[in-house]
């Protein structure tokens, strides 16, 4: 029987999404009629109660990197605090209980991107739209093959996806389901999904590199993404998108929209956004050629020894490697409303939906897996995932007895359902299905935390001290659920045909076999975690940051980490500051307990939970969290009016660093896994601690405005960031493996994990508006990396991706004050990356045309034309 997302977990994503809109318009219809929301007195009560010293002070600017953020005038403790009311603007010392944001102008470096830079880069993913715009960031437009494609991922700074902590309202949310399980540049991450948030919700997004595991989180060990939904009374807007690319496929259609209400008369709002967007393949494999049998490897050759007249057939039929089919649907709901003078109600949700179709490795009619009576030319499976994510982040913000206060509740999950159609299970030849449903995974965390900030005058320092501090409960739950029996059990019947016919067939449906009744099982993990953090200035201009976190996981030790940073103001134009911060991050749930199996035709590879007994017999030991402490140094100035710049410099050293061993292969390792109730499976791997790291780094960002009277105005922008990561110790290989001659962890494995993205990015970019038009023009240039077609390759075959630019543009025109339309394109030159080596290709019958891990894609140049309308 197909087993599907349980209908408790449908039910309980429904009814939160019901009970999310039922609730927003209760509020809707309570604040407008009711009349029983008082009259704000937030102003006076702030000034009156809050600790903070009334003096006079001029407004700073953002950082270099950003522009600046609309701020509301509304009195929501939601998006300002009751610290931030002052009758002159003045600043709050360190970061508010009750904003959203993290302060820009403090010892943290914070790079803003605002909601209308992330539109005008014409993606319509958000990870995409950072990648383009911070050159900090890196996500390539295919994560990798199989199941690495379904779901975007991220780099900050050249580290592993899932040492970067995703905030959404300054509050953690949730990790995906999705675990990648192929080499490529985030091989064995379990990292949040942010693609599933409407980018017409987002008013800006925070770039943290040092200081966020004080802040926010110990897991942040590159550091983290606030994304700040916006918190607006009215207005909206319609925004519609057609792309594809030069080549004539990957057309995509984008639809966004947002509208904003007020609720009631005293600063309640609710603002409401939603995303569709439907992306067709694109394909850009080589022809398909198996070495090993060619000529004879589409058909097997005839009774005679001559070769299939069909052979000569196109070869042209391989789609593993390219851009899959995806529908995503996203909505959002971020609201707020008073309750009383200095308390508001906030609720904040969203909710994604997801079909992904991937193509797998095509089987020809001459492979074992290949059941000819049913594919007698060849089949080309495709791995199916729907997929449903919510969030619901529910709480209280506001201010008494001198302290700016928040209490939450957040429940997030992400529930994944797999399939795999046009295939078949060679072991059961012509009785075998075409379509196998091949298991499930969830992911969800519960939190509910408590935090509160305030200003004290200590009389001994010349400013007031900022004071931080909260608790909070995390229940982590990771759940594996089985596939059919037919997607992974033996049906018995050998092959059937070709010189291997009568052998033992593979069980389990080709390509990816379901996972089977002993591997599923749901596993939870309880955190308890606490934090403080001080800001206080020295002297007038000498500003200094302490914090410190102590986190208890129930299965592992209880960990302290910390955070000191400092920053000396000059003068209003030249600062300089530091960082000393150190982090944890322990193995996610699924990083213990995922199971992966692609069956070849007489023999099958495993990628094995960490705690199996399989993995236990080939020295697996109990993971172990990675430790982080990183050192950054930076400067921040205004040399003249509109000129900004910001750079850094850093080092982040990880111990014990979290990823895959290398594919174990050999006699004992065969014998092993058939000893442990295994199969026909001879490869294995599994998650370890296999390496300690250093990277080493900078970045860069200015930017320049000019505006003259005759010719428009001109943004002038100039970033750049480079990261050296490299192996700085090996652990011990464990003791069984080094008795039987092998590497837990290998040159292929090293590069996969240190080399796979780009050392460094550059961006030029130039922004002109006059009037109705507008221009954008925006050069990047993106260092060099490696890809590895197939582990077994000498280095001699590894393909460096040569450096390269990539030019973007768009033109812009103003049809009224609000409706605008713009053509544009993403790599206007069509550039493709590094061919991948004849003779690598065919290690993987010339599958890899182009590198998948290609920072800037490899399907060329895009066009894109869209409209919208603001109102």
């Amino acid at each position: 029987m197909r087993q599907k997302v349980s209908p408790t977990d449908k039910k309980l994503w429904i009814s939160t999404v019901v009970f999310a809109t039922i609730f927003s318009t209760n509020c809707t219809v309570a604040a407008t009629t009711a009349g029983t929301v008082k009259k704000a007195a937030y102003h006076d009560n702030a000034v009156a109660n809050g600790p903070v010293k009334v003096t006079q002070t001029k407004t700073t600017s953002r950082p270099a990197s950003a522009m600046a953020v609309k701020t509301t005038s509304h009195h929501s403790v939601n998006s300002r605090s009751s610290e931030e009311v002052m009758v002159a603007a003045t600043r709050v010392i360190g970061k508010s209980a009750t904003s959203p944001s993290t302060p820009v102008h403090s010892t943290t470096p914070v790079t803003v991107i605002s909601g209308a830079e992330l539109a005008a880069t014409g993606q319509s993913n958000v990870m995409q739209a950072l990648a383009q715009l911070s050159p900090a960031i890196t996500s390539p437009s295919v994560p990798g093959i199989g199941g690495n494609a379904f779901t975007q991922t991220m780099q900050l700074r050249g580290l592993s996806a899932d040492e970067t902590l995703i905030l959404v309202n300054g509050h953690r949310r949730h990790i995906g389901a999705n675990f990648n399980a192929n080499a490529g540049p985030n091989w064995g991450t379990e990292p949040a999904d942010i693609g599933l948030i409407p980018m017409s919700a987002i008013d800006h997004v925070e770039v943290i590199t040092e200081g966020a595991t004080a802040l926010y989180g110990q897991d942040a060990l590159a550091g983290a993404v606030n994304i700040v939904l916006k918190s607006d009374r009215h207005g909206g807007s319609v925004n519609f998108k057609n792309s594809g690319f030069y080549g004539g496929d990957g057309q995509g259609i984008d639809g966004t929209a947002n509208m904003a209400f007020a609720l009631g008369h005293q600063g309640g709002y609710l603002d409401l956004a939603a995303q569709i967007v439907h992306q067709l393949p694109a394909f850009r494999n080589g022809d398909y050629k198996n070495s090993s049998r060619y000529p004879n490897d589409m058909y097997y050759a005839l009774p005679d020894g001559s070769s299939d007249p069909r052979s000569n057939r196109s070869r042209d039929v391989q789609r593993s490697n390219g851009l899959p089919k995806k529908t995503t649907e996203t909505l959002s709901a971020n609201m707020s409303v008073p309750v009383t003078d200095t308390i508001n109600l906030y609720s904040t949700s969203t909710y994604g939906h997801r079909n992904v179709s991937v193509g797998q490795a095509y089987r020809s009619a001459a492979d074992d897996l290949t059941v000819t009576a049913l594919w007698p030319n060849g089949m080309q499976p495709y791995y199916l995932m729907e997929q449903n994510d919510f969030e619901v982040d529910n709480g209280f913000k506001g201010h008494n007895l001198g302290f700016a206060w928040d209490a939450y509740v957040n429940y997030g999950k992400d529930m994944q359902s797999y399939d795999l159609k046009d295939t078949d299970n060679a072991s059961y030849g012509t009785a075998s299905q075409t379509r196998f449903h091949t298991g499930s995974a969830a992911s969800s965390e519960l939190t509910a935390g408590f935090k509160a900030s305030r200003n004290i005058n200590v009389g001994f320092l010349p400013k007031p001290v900022g004071l931080e501090f909260g608790a909070e409960y995390r229940r982590d739950t990771f759940e594996l659920g089985a596939g059919e029996y037919a997607s992974y059990a033996s049906g018995g019947v050998p092959i059937l045909t070709g010189p291997d016919a009568g052998k033992t067939a593979a069980p389990g449906a080709a390509t990816h076999a379901g996972n089977p009744d002993y591997v599923a099982g749901k596993y939870t993990r309880d955190v308890f975690d606490g934090h403080a953090n001080l800001d206080f200035y020295i002297t007038p201009k000498w500003e200094w940051t302490l914090g410190g976190r102590t986190v208890a996981y129930h299965n592992y030790p209880v960990v302290s980490t910390g955070s000191i940073g400092t920053r000396y103001n000059f003068n209003k134009r030249w600062s300089i500051r530091a960082n000393i911060n150190t982090g944890y991050r322990p193995p996610t749930l699924g990083q213990t307990y995922y199971y992966y199996n692609s069956p070849q035709a007489t023999y099958s590879t495993l990628s094995l939970p960490n705690n199996s007994q399989a993995a236990q017999a080939l020295g697996a030991g109990k993971l172990k969290g990675e430790y982080s402490r990183s050192f950054t140094v930076g400067v921040d100035a205004t040399p003249v009016d509109d000129w900004h710049v910001t750079g850094n410099l850093y080092y982040i050293a990880i111990n014990d660093r979290l990823a895959s061993t290398t594919t174990l292969g050999g006699s004992f390792v065969a014998q092993t896994l058939s000893a442990n109730g295994m199969g026909n499976a001879t490869y294995a791997s599994y998650y370890s601690n296999p390496v300690n790291t250093n990277t080493w780094g900078g970045d860069l960002t200015t930017d320049y405005t000019l505006r003259t009277k005759l010719y428009g105005a001109f943004r002038f922008a100039f970033s750049v960031n480079f990261s050296d990561n490299e192996v700085r110790s090996y652990n011990s290989t464990p003791n069984v493996l080094q008795a039987n001659g092998l590497s837990s962890y290998n040159a292929y494995a090293v590069a996969e994990l240190i080399h796979s993205s780009p050392k460094n990015r550059e961006t030029l970019s130039v922004n002109w508006t006059k009037g109705k038009w507008s221009v954008a023009v925006e050069e990047m240039r993106y260092g060099s990396s490696v890809f590895i077609a197939a582990p077994n390759l000498p280095t001699n075959l590894w393909t460096e991706i040569q450096p390269a630019f990539i030019t973007n543009m768009e033109i812009g025109y103003k049809i009224t004050p609000k409706w605008r339309i713009a053509i544009g394109a993403d790599n206007l030159g069509n550039k493709y990356p590094t061919r991948v080596k004849a003779a690598a290709a065919a290690s993987n019958n010339n599958l890899f045309k182009y590198p998948t891990s290609s920072a800037y894609g490899y399907f060329g140049g895009m066009y894109y034309v869209n409209t919208s309308i603001n109102f």
